[in-house]
């Protein structure tokens, strides 16, 4: 069993990311969902990058942490979606005591001394214009080149938040194969 701190997307704390907690609970684990956007949830893009930027990434990563810290002792496996799994990237990679990282649709730039043992796994849409070519493989060489064990898993014509049902980006064989991935990925913890 993981305990699993999974944090949402720049939509909010939408009805998907409770559906992604209690899939993982059926599996097991014990997973926690903190609401970095203090209730806001929206619908579209345009209000997802407003409230983003309003609040600001540097607050974001502050409430990311905040929820993390009482639970971090013990060790996480940080898991997000898009926005939320930058996030969770980075607080993994801060966490001397991380277990493990699940990437649902994003990454975030590291530092060039970043050093892990953690394994991580990314699942991603190909093509995803927030997620481009180059910039995975960057990262995927900067991820082990810091001693991460990583997988990466590209969905072919899926859209970019392809396991949200509610949105536009919604493909439920990418969603489900990426499902029963991670899912394989956390039985190991």
């Amino acid at each position: 069993m993981a305990r699993i701190l999974l944090l949402h997307s720049m939509y909010g704390l939408r009805p998907a990311v409770h559906q992604a907690a209690d899939r993982l609970r059926a599996a097991g684990h014990e997973v926690h969902v903190p609401d970095l956007y203090d209730g806001r949830v929206v619908d579209t893009l345009e209000e997802g990058i407003e409230i983003k930027e309003e609040i600001g990434r540097d607050e974001l990563l502050k409430r990311a942490v905040a929820a993390a810290a009482p639970l971090s002792q013990e060790g996480l496996v940080y898991a997000g979606f898009s926005l939320g799994a930058a996030l969770a990237q980075n607080l993994a990679l801060a966490d001397e005591k991380a277990r493990g990282l699940l990437l649902m649709h994003g990454t975030s730039d590291m530092a060039d001394d970043a050093s892990t043992d953690i394994p991580v796994q990314l699942h991603v849409a190909d093509p995803d214009t927030y997620e481009p070519v180059d910039w995975l493989n960057a990262w995927y060489l900067r991820m082990r080149r810091a001693g991460a064990d990583v997988e990466v898993f590209r969905y072919p014509g899926a859209g970019h938040l392809f396991t949200d049902s509610d949105l536009p980006d919604y493909d439920r064989d990418a969603a489900e194969e990426a499902w029963a991935v991670a899912l394989e990925f956390l039985s190991d913890f």
